[in-house]
């Protein structure tokens, strides 16, 4: 190869390091072109790699005769090179650290809506005004409240206790169920008469309402300690009287024991009522 000045050599396409230490024998004989230009890159890159030439670390044996068969072959040595953080990541095949940002520490998204008014609005450019808070007026205001009556007004509550309530159907020979809520026996204020009104959990629609009259008889259901059977012959519940079969059933043993205690003495009470009002009537 020509050592001509001003004609750099050419670099192969072969990796300096790996031929200096596979290679053995390389060192001991004379170089050739090739091996020239190969000892003059890797001078070069051994350069760049070590910063200063106070390095304590020993230089590579191949190093020292490519350095002696370039000055042998009448070719100046490189000036050091000053090495930089990018050349020091591209030597082992990455790029240079990028420096972060001050705007991405702040959170200032370039790209971000407000970042584009403001930028408008410094550009004087005419910035579309934000959307109003629009608040809109009812049309019917509903000042009053409205009570709605439950004809349990002027009513004296003696008993109450949650159960589920049963109807027999005739035609279909089998029990349907009327509601769940809280089963409720009622005394009127003047004339004394109780009956049992019993209303759905949620919904308040009476699924019972009828007075505890002498001829009711409360009997056990077949097979339950919790549970009671009676006829009601003018139930109210559905707006006309009709006469109804209903079994009614508690929680336990006791709860239903205190509704028989409750619907008995309330019966009681109203047999005297009854044959009170019937004396009058007739007289």
């Amino acid at each position: 190869m020509s050592s001509e000045a001003g004609t750099e050599p050419r670099v192969e396409e072969t990796q300096p390091f790996e031929i200096l230490q596979t290679t053995d024998e390389t060192t001991a004989t004379e170089p050739t072109t090739t091996d020239a230009a190969t000892s003059e890159v890797a001078v070069t890159e051994s350069a760049v790699a070590e910063p200063t030439a106070e390095s304590t670390a020993e230089p590579a044996a191949g190093s020292e005769v490519a350095a002696t068969e370039l000055t042998a072959a009448g070719s100046e040595p490189k000036e050091d090179v000053p090495v930089t953080s990018s050349a020091v990541f591209s030597m082992f095949g990455g790029g240079a650290k990028k420096e972060k940002n001050h705007d991405e520490d702040r959170g200032d998204n370039s790209g971000s809506a407000k970042a584009q008014r403001d930028a408008a609005r410094a550009e004087g450019e005419d910035v579309a005004p934000e959307s109003e808070d629009v608040h809109f007026e009812p049309v019917i205001k509903l000042t009053e409240r409205v009570e709605t009556k439950t004809n349990e007004e002027s009513e004296e509550q003696l008993f109450k206790m949650r159960a589920k309530l049963f109807r027999f159907i005739k035609e279909s020979n089998e029990w349907k169920e009327r509601g769940t809520g809280d089963v409720r026996l009622l005394k009127h204020k003047e004339n004394g008469r109780t009956r049992l009104v019993m209303r759905r959990d949620k919904t308040l629609k009476v699924c019972a309402n009828h007075y505890i009259v002498p001829d009711m008889k409360l009997a056990p259901n077949v097979g339950s300690d919790r549970s009671w059977v009676w006829n009601a012959a003018a139930d109210v519940s559905e707006g006309e009287p009709e006469a109804v079969t209903l079994a009614i059933r508690f929680a336990n043993s006791d709860n239903a024991n205190e509704f028989k205690d409750a619907f008995l003495k309330a019966q009681k009470e109203n047999e005297e009522l009854f044959k009170q009002a019937e004396a009058e009537a007739a007289a």
